[in-house]
């Protein structure tokens, strides 16, 4: 399917890469408000510059309109894509509002149009092989889940020096503005509601502990979120984010007879690892350095399929394939199926994170009212 950028600042850059890793996915142009980088942009990848939105929007080779652009933008872009009956997929969040989200997806639906929003790495290989794990209760019956999002101290890194791939500066100003849970709480969050289903609840705790992050800000917003999300089944889980806190994106999910465990859902390619809860496994836990001595500690689960694609390579990081949501979302179109990351999905998600981000706006504890019906696994990950 023929597809159309809006949006070419530093993230369209990992689109633009790991678009080849799908050939049935044809960009046929771009577009940004900034004339300067919609011409740079479309010159790299040798495609049409549209003067306008609503020229992008007129152009009937466009099926789906890839909505890359800041998240206060979201909304207008997807809106007016959606009226020109385009499908839309969606950089985080779908919107900055609950209500405007709610709005988006009601249009898709009554267009007939398909709505998605990423992040798209519940359908990476780690995910994949995590939930197929799960299924098989691997670790038995799960009670509870941690996960952690932290990035470090981000103020005190080299961060207005980021570059993407074609040199495009990491937008620090936008970032510190919109926050890091609206941001970054999805890459779990999709794999927690894939995994065990609707949220009930969200109770959270938002706080801002730096200020000062050497750029002037517009908007203080919070940098630090800690929330207690209960499902529909009973599990619990945990997510902490963060822009202070030393680096770490780990998840664990507890079961009566195991633990199962990720390091990065930033790498399709992160290994999962099984740790059994046996009378020596207790031990274990509570003295790991003397476990990984005596050859006791968690074994690596072979991955359901091995990664292979193409994917952002300037200093190692961001091991995504960032259109494979896309190409979800195309395969659904003309297979004539459920879209595994469908827009009831990703307005679930979304109030999830608004949630979490916003308590004293959302209510806390929030109790959820969207939900969506179950997703299946990848074929190939059964």
């Amino acid at each position: 399917m023929r597809l159309a950028i809006v949006g070419c600042g530093f993230v369209a850059d990992f689109y633009a890469k790991t678009l080849t890793n799908h050939p049935d996915l044809e960009l046929v142009g771009v577009f940004d408000r900034d004339a300067h980088r919609t011409h740079g942009f479309a010159a790299r990848c040798r495609v049409r510059e549209y003067a306008s939105l609503e020229e992008l929007c007129r152009d009937s080779r466009v099926d789906i309109v890839l909505n890359l652009t800041n998240p206060a933008s979201h909304y207008e872009v997807s809106k007016t894509a959606l009226a020109a009956r385009k499908h839309v997929y969606s950089e985080k969040p779908l919107s900055t509002t609950f209500a405007e989200a709610e709005e988006l997806v009601d249009i898709a639906a009554r267009g007939g149009l398909e709505l998605s929003s990423a992040p798209c790495s519940v359908l990476g290989e780690s995910a994949q092989t995590l939930w197929k794990a799960l299924r098989e209760q691997r670790i038995g019956t799960v009670r509870l889940a941690y996960a952690e999002l932290d990035d470090g101290p981000i103020h005190l890194m080299g961060y207005k020096k980021w570059r993407s791939d074609s040199g495009t500066p990491w937008p620090y100003k936008d970032e510190f503005e919109v926050g890091c849970t609206l941001e970054h709480a999805g890459y779990y969050v999709t794999w927690l509601v894939a995994f065990f289903g609707p949220a009930k609840t969200v109770t959270s705790f938002a706080a801002l502990t730096v200020r000062d992050k050497g750029v002037a800000l517009d908007r203080q917003t919070e940098d630090f979120t800690v929330a207690c999300i209960e499902f529909a089944g009973g599990i619990v889980a945990r997510v902490t984010c963060s822009i202070f806190g030393s680096h770490d994106h780990t998840l664990r999910i507890f079961g009566d007879r195991g633990i199962l465990s990720v390091d990065d859902c930033w790498d399709y390619a992160s290994p999962v690892r099984l740790h059994e809860r046996t009378k020596l496994g207790i031990k274990v836990e509570k003295y790991p350095r003397a476990a990984e001595m005596l050859g006791l500690g968690p074994r690596k689960l072979p991955m359901v399929r091995k990664p292979s694609f193409a994917f952002r390579t300037r200093g190692g990081a961001n091991r995504m394939d960032f259109a494979r949501g896309v190409a979800e979302m195309a395969a659904a179109i003309q297979e004539h199926r459920a879209n595994r990351l469908s827009a009831r999905f990703g307005l679930h998600v979304n109030e999830i994170v608004l949630a979490i981000q916003n308590p004293r706006e959302m209510g806390s504890p929030r109790r959820l009212v969207s939900t969506f019906e179950p997703i299946a696994p990848a074929a190939w990950a059964r």
